[in-house]
């Protein structure tokens, strides 16, 4: 294979891998950068992301920082050079796990509080009229089944579908 072909595949490569993490709502930026690196023999530098991808110092900084906190990449020392080097990990599993708990994490969190807010209206609606009104007590009743629900699917995440990841 000549050092073109192998260029091709491996820009159609990084760019499946853009297009599947987008698709998948972690962003375009940070699948590219995981295959990238994947796929080089050598640890890479920022200077090296931007070049190669076509993106920011900003973006590249950015999506690496994330990668790391994510377990999807180390950071490098090479010898004689100041600049930060990274390559990526093959543990998929950890890597996947880490990445549905923090997004999976963020969104029941966010539901959690927004189902908060709505019943402190409804308390506060409740302690003013001195009774739910038929609306607000529907509400109610779909928000415990919604609370019923994420509890189930939080300790689904927590336990069986995790663990079966990491196998």
């Amino acid at each position: 294979m000549t050092t073109s072909e192998y260029d091709r595949i491996v820009r159609r490569l990084v760019e499946a891998a853009g297009h599947a993490s987008q698709s998948l709502g972690v962003g375009r930026v940070m699948g590219q950068i995981f295959a990238y690196l994947y796929l080089c023999r050598d640890p890479r530098s920022l200077d090296d992301l931007t070049s190669a991808l076509g993106i920011s110092k900003g973006s590249a900084s950015m999506g690496v920082r994330q990668l790391e906190q994510w377990g999807a990449l180390e950071k490098v020392w090479v010898k004689g050079d100041r600049k930060d080097y990274y390559k990526a990990r093959d543990a998929f599993g950890k890597i996947i796990k880490n990445v549905i708990r923090d997004l999976a994490g963020k969104r029941i969190e966010s539901s959690s509080i927004l189902l908060h807010e709505v019943e402190d209206v409804l308390k506060k609606k409740v302690l003013k009229n001195g009774k739910d009104s038929d609306e607000d007590a529907f509400i109610r009743e779909r928000i415990e089944k919604i609370r019923l629900f994420q509890n189930k699917a939080q300790g689904m995440w927590d336990g069986v579908i995790l663990k079966m990841l990491l196998k």
